[in-house]
């Protein structure tokens, strides 16, 4: 497979941006990890990094031959002859991750006002949200910190009016049909529906991020004592 369409735009003098779109699909943000995962086997001259997104895949780049880099139109032409080839299907390694999450009460404290608010009962959010064929598109905003989606249309809710200044770590929320998941105390303005005790950024691991785009979520309703529980074995666990 290669992609049909798509555009290339600099962005700044050190990035070329690669737009596949400008609405978040799931076989949108497919091509994106395909796209960049056969970029990051071509190892194109001076580029440094590369991040795909909902609807783009970002190179980041040093400029200048002398420097071991490359020039704009030359990485422009690398891009055209690599994404010309069959792209790598990242969705056939993809892992399956469950994310356990209690719903409502202290942890999911506005659980009931997205509930009025899309027309459903609190049970129902839950039963929606716990459907199975979610993706990690990408990570962003802090380490860890992961855009997952889509969801159902029922979720098209936009942010808060009046974003909090401190989430807890571990709180799991919606907006724009897409779920987050915090990996730290954070600023944020999405619908919080409940929270994982999972930790999702660790460095003393050996990969610090619990999810990386590309991967199928499942969250999990577990009750507040599972939850308890399961605090307090991971919190053994890392002692």
């Amino acid at each position: 497979m290669s992609p049909n369409t798509y555009t290339l735009r600099p962005q700044g003098d050190r990035c070329l941006s690669i737009d596949f779109g400008d609405t978040i699909r799931l076989e949108t943000g497919q091509l994106c990890l395909s796209a960049a995962a056969t970029l990051g086997r071509a190892q194109l001259q001076g580029v440094t990094d590369i991040v795909p997104s909902y609807t783009a895949v970002a190179l980041y780049y040093t400029p200048g031959v002398d420097l071991g880099g490359t020039d704009f139109g030359t990485l422009c032409a690398q891009v055209r002859d690599t994404l010309a080839q069959d792209l790598i299907q990242t969705t056939n390694s993809a892992r399956q991750v469950d994310i356990p999450v209690c719903y409502g009460g202290k942890h999911g404290p506005d659980l009931s006002e997205v509930a009025k608010k899309i027309g459903v009962t609190e049970q129902e959010v839950i039963q929606i949200h716990t459907r199975p064929g979610s993706m990690v598109f990408g990570l962003g905003f802090s380490p860890g910190h992961p855009y997952i989606g889509v969801h159902d249309p029922l979720f098209a809710l936009p942010r808060r009016d009046v974003p909090r200044t401190a989430v807890p770590a571990g709180s799991v929320a919606i907006a724009n049909c897409q779920s987050t998941i915090y990996p730290t105390l954070l600023p944020g303005g999405w619908h919080i529906l409940g929270a994982t005790p999972l930790k999702l950024f660790d460095l003393n691991r050996a990969q610090p991020s619990l999810l990386l785009p590309g991967d199928q979520v499942r969250f999990v309703s577990i009750s507040e004592q599972e939850y308890d529980h399961l605090a307090a074995q991971l919190a053994q666990v890392s002692a």
